[in-house]
């Protein structure tokens, strides 16, 4: 009974032992099976790369494509820049009276609208020791104006000299003229300083109540109708600065690049020497206003020289950068899209030279990039499995 109780439990414990490693094999197989299915079961994998991206996400986006072609491509030079006021296109409107300045609108501040002839301030000095002087000059006119009335009588019965006559007529001419100066802008407040042409007001150099002498700045009016671009290029490019012809700049308050061909704009000049103090040669072109420029800001500019023939490019717009690396992405069908490295040369700010990565007849997307890159993202997040 012993032995045969021996072998029953020796059975029983290799029955055991097959039935514990059996699902454990079978989990494994299991395992298999699922990563082959899911293998299987992904749609294109030969195309695994490829972006879905709808015809209504596209519309959304306002998605926009352009046909890689080789073409003519603009050299440029990159620096930086100031934005100037045109010479004529602005004035100093100065005080015409010793006196205290009060600004007809207290309020009234940098860009804000002025018209040809509207009066910027008014000067009095009625309050201090010295007098008005628009009074004192109305006086001495008047005054000047009786006594050469009454020299000229004098004269005739030769009562007085020719000498006394013609100093009796010199010290009404200048009363007068000094009189007049300011006769068209006396009020009963006191003297009116006027814009003398329309535009905005650049600056304030006064302020409210300030006591101010004649000839001393108030204000200065711009018609901001043509601007200067004021590029500074380096030393080492001076060679080819007879080979600019045009520029784009984008300010750096705004992410829009402006092209001077579009502006009217002209190359006024360049330097033919650096400044005493700086490596630095001046290039300065003259364009129209397009009402969002603000005279005196900085911008990144773009001087184009030299053009290149039969070379592909793309917009900076359709460029994203990764790591170093640059990309753009190409339109496969209606909905599919492609993530493709570039190698890129020379860009004038508007457009990128692109040395490999494309081919002639490909779809870059210029505009909506960015979705088709949220796009790209979220495609290869893992998604959620209940199991």
């Amino acid at each position: 009974m012993t032995k045969i109780f021996v072998i029953l439990c020796t059975c029983l414990l290799v029955a055991c032992g097959g039935n514990t490693t059996r699902p454990e094999h079978d989990g494994h197989d299991h395992d298999n099976e699922h990563e082959h299915n899911h293998s299987g079961e992904e749609p294109g994998n030969e195309h695994s790369d490829e972006i879905l991206f709808t015809q209504e996400q596209a519309a959304q986006a306002g998605l926009t494509t352009e046909t890689v072609a080789a073409g003519s491509f603009y050299l440029s030079i990159k620096t930086s820049g100031q934005i100037q006021v045109s010479q004529g296109d602005e004035t100093v409107v100065a005080a015409t009276a010793n006196g205290i300045v009060s600004f007809t609108n207290p309020s009234l501040s940098e860009g804000t609208a002025i018209r040809a002839g509207q009066p910027l301030a008014t000067i009095s000095a009625r309050k201090l020791l010295e007098g008005d002087p628009s009074v004192k000059a109305k006086i001495a006119y008047e005054t000047a104006r009786q006594e050469y009335q009454r020299a000229g009588e004098l004269v005739k019965d030769k009562i007085i000299s020719a000498k006394e006559y013609e100093q009796a007529q010199l010290r009404f001419e200048t009363a007068r003229t000094a009189y007049e100066a300011q006769a068209p802008d006396m009020t009963a407040s006191g003297v009116n300083v006027s814009s003398p042409m329309t535009g905005y007001l650049k600056s304030r150099w006064v302020a409210q109540g300030e006591y101010v002498s004649v000839g001393q700045p108030i204000a200065t009016v711009s018609q901001n109708k043509r601007l200067q671009l004021r590029a500074e290029v380096s030393e080492n490019n001076y060679k080819a600065l007879r080979k600019i012809s045009s520029a784009h700049f984008k300010p750096a308050y705004d992410n829009v690049m402006y092209k001077l061909s579009d502006l009217n704009g002209r190359l006024l000049s360049f330097g033919k020497a650096a400044g005493d103090q700086s490596f630095y040669i001046p290039v300065i072109f003259e364009f129209d206003n397009v009402g969002d420029l603000i005279p005196g800001s900085f911008a990144e500019v773009y001087l184009l020289s030299g053009v290149q023939e039969n070379v592909i490019s793309v917009p900076v717009s359709s460029l994203t950068e990764e790591q170093g690396l640059n990309f753009v992405y190409l339109q496969l069908d209606e909905e599919g899209y492609k993530k493709q490295e570039i190698t890129v040369g020379h860009n004038n700010g508007e457009r990128v030279e692109v040395l490999s990565g494309l081919q002639i007849g490909d779809q870059v997307v210029t505009r909506g990039v960015y979705q088709v890159k949220l796009a790209a993202t979220s495609s290869i997040m893992p998604e959620a499995h209940s199991h």
